[in-house]
C-alpha cells in the first residue's frame, strides 16, 4: 500500500492555529503519513528563528516588518481573546496545568519526525525576510512546487 500524504497550508500566524496545524502534522507522522507544511505570509512567523534575525541589506519597510512581527513560535498571539498577551498567558498556563506540550514542543517534534517545511518564495520576498532567518529545515519554494505536492496528497488542509 502506498504511503498516505497530508498537505497543510499554514497562512495564519497565530499560536492556537499554528498549534492545531502542528498537532495534525505530528499525528499524521505518527500514522506514518508523509507530511508537507507550506507556510505563506503570516504563517511564516512560526518558523522564524529569533537567533538568526538579520537587518542587513533591508529596506526601511522590511526592517519595520521584521521589527513589528513575531519572531518565532513563542511570540505568536492568539487568534481570539489575546487581550494584549493576557489570553495567551492564560492559555499557556492552562496547557502547563494539564501537562500538555506547548507549541514549541510540537514544532520540535515535527522537525524530528521529518515533516517537510516549505516556505512561499513570494511571501518571503514581499515581507523582506531572508531564508537564513528561518529554521534550517525550511525550503523556500514557489507556489507551483507546493501545488504539485498538494495534488499528490490524500488530505489537504488550510489553516
Amino acid at each position: 500500500m502506498a504511503e498516505k500524504k497530508l498537505s497543510l497550508l499554514m497562512f495564519s500566524g497565530e499560536y492556537d492555529k499554528a498549534m492545531a496545524g502542528l498537532i495534525l502534522a505530528n499525528a499524521a507522522r505518527d500514522m506514518e503519513m508523509d507530511v508537507t507544511m507550506f507556510f505563506a505570509f503570516w504563517g511564516l512567523m512560526l518558523l522564524r528563528d529569533p537567533d538568526r534575525m538579520n537587518q542587513e541589506d533591508k529596506t526601511v519597510y522590511e526592517k519595520m516588518m521584521a521589527w513589528m512581527t513575531p519572531k518565532g513560535p513563542e511570540q505568536l498571539p492568539l487568534s481570539r481573546m489575546n487581550f494584549s498577551g493576557l489570553g495567551k498567558l492564560m492559555l499557556t498556563e492552562m496547557i502547563e496545568d494539564n501537562e500538555a506540550p506547548k507549541l514549541i514542543h510540537f514544532l520540535k517534534g515535527a522537525r524530528k519526525k521529518n515533516v517537510k517545511f516549505y516556505g512561499c518564495k513570494l511571501s518571503v520576498e514581499i515581507m523582506g525576510f531572508k531564508p537564513e532567518e528561518f529554521i534550517p529545515e525550511l525550503e523556500i519554494v514557489d507556489a507551483q512546487t507546493y501545488l504539485r505536492d498538494a495534488m499528490e496528497s490524500d488530505v489537504q488542509l488550510f489553516i
